[in-house]
């Protein structure tokens, strides 16, 4: 969880810095300028590493992975920061950073409806209080159109990364600087040429490398985590503490940028703050009641032949199980069937009791 905590703190303190931004720049030229300060950063890094410095062993993107990656990008790298940046310009930044935890309850249910993966009671109730918090920021007494705009452009925002979130997951074992320096670069340099086709311009000299600073470090180096940790822990469990960036945003716009702390952020907080420690209780309770492991008699036919054949095995907290076998011996098709990246003839897998 650290991973995406730290992904969490990085991408929370750029939300209410963009705020700052937006009067010097357009919301499509700001969100083009922070994804290209991402993939630029990120494009350093990737070379720095290709002379040596840094871990040499992750695996490139493959043809197989376009589809979903290209997909991401426009979810992610388009869609959901013009949305963002435009839904911020109608919102203060504080309300916008706690409408924010709406990514985590989409995540997860885009994870759990989608792509099947396993659903606990407390991401249940605590989506029900996320919810709830985003009532209570965007209600404002009566039914007027034009005052939800913003909270509404914000919440389509955090639907568009839940996808981007989902359709990471597919490719999250490849090199994560790779993954996100290229949807930088790309989303970067694709909205800021629409842009410019629209009549927008370059902030000045004084901002452009601040914001392309915010960009590395709120979009690149937390993508980078975030990615590291859809590979670890999931994509419903990354989500569910990536949901904390938001109480970062609103603590520093208070404090920084001097908003008011009225009764609706308070509400909102603590009913959102309650979705956070669910999400650590629900997975202290796992660790404590499941094997890490457990694979019952499962059998996977290959198109070469049978690759598993009633393969059973439990791993527990704190052992360390090593495969050993010549090549077709079956062990990376049973690590992907850990991952559920394949999905076996017959017999289940079951990691951390999901």
């Amino acid at each position: 969880g650290l991973l995406a905590l730290s992904s969490a703190l990085l991408f929370g303190a750029s939300t209410p810095f963009a705020k700052t931004l937006l009067g010097g720049s357009d919301p499509w030229m700001l969100a083009g300028l922070l994804y290209l300060g991402a993939g630029l950063g990120l494009l350093v890094v990737w070379l720095i590493r290709g002379l040596g410095f840094g871990n040499q062993h992750e695996v490139a993107l493959q043809r197989r992975d376009m589809p979903w990656f290209v997909a991401a990008i426009v979810c992610g790298g388009v869609v959901g920061p013009v949305a963002l940046m435009t839904g911020l310009a109608l919102t203060s930044a504080s309300v916008a950073s706690l409408l924010l935890t709406l990514e985590g309850v989409f995540t997860a249910l885009v994870a759990w409806i989608v792509f099947k993966e396993h659903f606990h009671w407390r991401i249940g109730s605590g989506m029900l209080a996320i919810f709830g918090g985003a009532i209570s920021l965007a209600w404002t007494g009566t039914l007027v159109w034009i005052d939800s705009v913003g909270p509404l452009l914000i919440a389509a925002a955090c639907f568009a990364w839940a996808l981007d979130n989902n359709l990471t997951r597919k490719v999250s074992l490849s090199d994560p600087i790779e993954i996100a320096m290229v949807k930088g670069v790309v989303a970067g340099l694709v909205n800021v040429g629409l842009s410019l086709l629209v009549g927008g311009e370059f902030p000045g000299s004084d901002q452009l490398p601040l914001t392309l600073a915010a960009g590395f470090l709120g979009y690149g180096v937390s993508l980078v985590l975030f990615v590291l940790a859809l590979r670890h822990i999931g994509t419903a469990r990354t989500g569910a503490y990536f949901s904390s960036a938001p109480f970062v945003g609103a603590i520093i716009a208070v404090a920084w940028l001097d908003e008011p702390v009225t009764a609706q952020i308070v509400v909102a907080g603590l009913l959102m703050g309650e979705d956070i420690m669910r999400q650590l209780a629900a997975r202290a309770d796992v660790l404590a009641a499941c094997d890490l492991v457990i694979l019952p008699r499962i059998m996977f036919d290959h198109p070469d032949g049978v690759a598993l054949d009633d393969v059973s095995l439990s791993v527990k907290a704190g052992e360390i199980f090593g495969l050993l076998g010549p090549n077709g011996a079956g062990k990376t098709t049973l690590i992907n069937a850990m991952l559920n990246l394949v999905v076996p003839d017959e017999g289940s897998v079951r990691v951390l009791g999901r």
